[in-house]
């Protein structure tokens, strides 16, 4: 069996077919993981016997209710196992926890396999990957490059085939650094979309259990099946929905902002994505990022150093000498700062706050490069302060500004090294974000991990939203549309109804469409729109609407159909057939001429 890109899609269609099975799966991947030649990807792997009878207990029972049934993960040593243990890569910190983490426990539920424990730097502090005594992971395409961290070995994991989707977590950029250095989508969620019971803190109030795979499609599976409130969480949210616009503005780095600490290759790489997002139809606007940029220097340069102090304060008063040099002078170094000195960091935070809302005022979402460059192991040992400091310049503000992020290749250098770029929103603007990031991710052409293949899977939103046909005054762009976004509704795509449609300019004041189907007319079909939205918007958008509008099933060009507006036949008496027109839009320009 060779499944050279494990996507869930791939494996889904091997497990329908009867093709591959999941013990199958798992006992290429066991043989996978023994040879691959970088042993500093796991620091523990669950017995091959215990995986085994999972996976045959999986085939017992079937996929059904299952919606990552059989689909092998691996997760960063920092989240709890049960009978695993949990090292945060210290050994002396190393623990056996009594039960999963939430999010393991929901993921176990969903039918996903877990195969093992990865490798991070220590205490998730650093975003380079060579912070760890269990060795330094490598860039799946030089092994003389770091692989990106602190959440490292689960990037290799995913981007070397030895596993479908990985679980790390993200306080400054560790979801999204060693995505760019993989070749991987790196999803990092709203703070508290997924719960954070059962991962060993770093800073309690950023943290994020983030997400890799080799397509969007795949991590927003993950999501869905992950998240959810969990009470035992003090941060934890309930999932929500903040949608942007179809045609999104996005904040785009000026001239003067373009640091790629002097590597030329990516930045003409970002050039690149900026050109494959405009000709996607987005509207780029360049943005002041001083005032991200001075965030971002605040997470590691001042007072906010001191919750990683706090989160090991316990075991560092009794093992400071077990710790990796360079995360304990990390760690330590927040105790120069007072109380004091905290509030004022979070005072300057607030100030700038403010800055960058100004900012988002001329965009709906950012478009930057992931890491400025990547380094050599070599390189990164020499400099370890500076040059983890370079990595971050483009992600540690997420966090302190409660955004989500997306991550997703875009394209590689002269020397065969990855690039990516990030999508940041709003919180919980990730279904807008997943939406844009897979277009951008299929339209760049890197692929997915070090075989570059193309994902099949794609990511058109949420697959419990519900579908609506727009014809009138609710189109994008026309007067009524606004009643639509206000509920998080997002377009989905522009359409044409099937040939049997006619459309009526009704009798009202100021008229309103009304689309009918008629049995035995042949037309070219009617111009409309796709829009989706959650089950609760779509019942208070019915709830609302006006007669003689009806919601009824509409017949698209393609054969579909789905809930839209049609019009009650009484309304139709007098109305002027405007069918000729192709579409209220058409209608309403030319009337408006008139």
């Amino acid at each position: 069996m060779t499944l050279d890109l494990l996507e869930f899609s791939a494996i889904r269609s091997g497990y329908e077919a009867g093709t591959i099975t999941p013990t199958a799966l798992v006992k290429t991947l066991l043989a996978r993981i023994a040879t691959y030649s970088d042993k500093a990807v796991f620091i523990s792997l669950v017995k091959a016997e215990n995986l085994l009878a999972e996976a045959a207990k999986l085939e017992l029972e079937g996929s059904a209710g299952k919606p990552l049934y059989g689909i092998p993960y691996v997760v960063k040593d920092n989240i709890d196992v049960t009978g695993l243990p949990t090292t945060a890569a210290c050994p002396a910190f190393a623990y056996i926890p009594e039960q999963d983490a939430t999010t393991i426990a929901r993921l176990r539920a969903a039918g996903a396999l877990l195969i093992g424990k990865a490798n991070l730097d220590q205490f998730a502090t650093g975003l380079n990957g060579t912070r760890s005594p269990y060795g330094a992971p490598r860039s799946v395409f030089n092994t003389a490059y770091v692989s990106g961290g602190s959440s490292s070995g689960s990037a290799v994991a995913v981007g070397a085939g030895l596993a479908a989707f990985s679980l790390g977590t993200d306080t400054a950029g560790s979801g999204r650094v060693p995505a760019a250095f993989n070749n991987l989508i790196g999803l990092k969620p709203s703070i508290g979309r997924l719960s954070a019971t059962g991962v060993v803190p770093a800073c309690k109030s950023l943290d994020c259990i983030s997400i890799f795979a080799n397509c969007v499609a795949d991590a927003m599976a993950v999501l869905s099946a992950a998240e959810g409130y969990d009470a035992s969480d003090a941060y934890s949210r309930p999932p929500a929905n903040h949608p942007l616009p179809a045609v999104p503005r996005l904040g785009v780095l000026a001239g003067k902002d373009k640091d790629f600490a002097g590597d030329v290759a990516a930045f003409a790489l970002y050039e690149a994505a900026l050109g494959k997002a405009k000709a996607l139809g987005w509207e780029l606007v360049e943005i002041d990022y001083a005032p991200f940029r001075d965030i971002a220097a605040l997470l590691y340069g001042g007072a906010f150093l001191a919750e990683r102090t706090a989160a090991t304060r316990a075991f560092m008063r009794r093992h400071a000498d077990d710790v990796f040099p360079v995360v304990r002078a990390i760690i330590e170094g927040g105790h120069k700062f007072s109380a004091a000195d905290a509030f004022d960091d979070i005072y300057k935070v607030q100030a700038l706050r403010q800055l960058t809302m100004a900012e988002f005022v001329k965009c709906d979402a950012l478009l930057l490069p992931t890491a400025p460059t990547i380094f050599t192991i070599e390189e990164m040992l020499a400099e370890p302060v500076k040059h983890n400091s370079t990595l971050g310049l483009y992600t540690n503000f997420v966090n302190l500004l409660d955004m989500a992020a997306i991550a997703l290749p875009a394209g590689f250098k002269p020397d065969g090294l990855p690039f990516g770029v990030t999508l940041i929103g709003p919180a919980f603007s990730e279904a807008s974000l997943a939406v844009c990031a897979d277009k951008l991710h299929n339209a760049l052409g890197a692929g997915a991990g070090l075989t570059r293949a193309e994902p099949y899977g794609r990511y058109e939103g949420p697959s419990n939203e519900v579908s609506l046909v727009v014809a009138g005054a609710h189109l994008s762009g026309m007067v009524l549309n606004h009643e639509l976004t206000s509920l998080g509704a997002r377009l989905m795509r522009p359409a044409f109804t099937a040939p049997d449609y006619r459309l009526f300019a009704l009798a009202t004041n100021p008229p309103k469409p009304g689309l009918a189907q008629t049995p035995g007319f042949s037309g070219a079909g009617i111009a409309v729109e796709l829009w989706s939205l959650s089950p609760s918007a779509f019942g208070h958008f019915v709830a609302t609407l006006p007669a003689p509008m009806v919601i009824g099933r509409v017949t698209l060009e393609d054969g579909s159909v789905h809930p839209g507006f049609l019009c009650e036949a009484y309304a139709l008496e007098g109305a002027a057939d405007i069918t000729a027109h192709g579409g209220w839009r058409a209608y309403w320009g030319a009337s408006q001429v008139k």
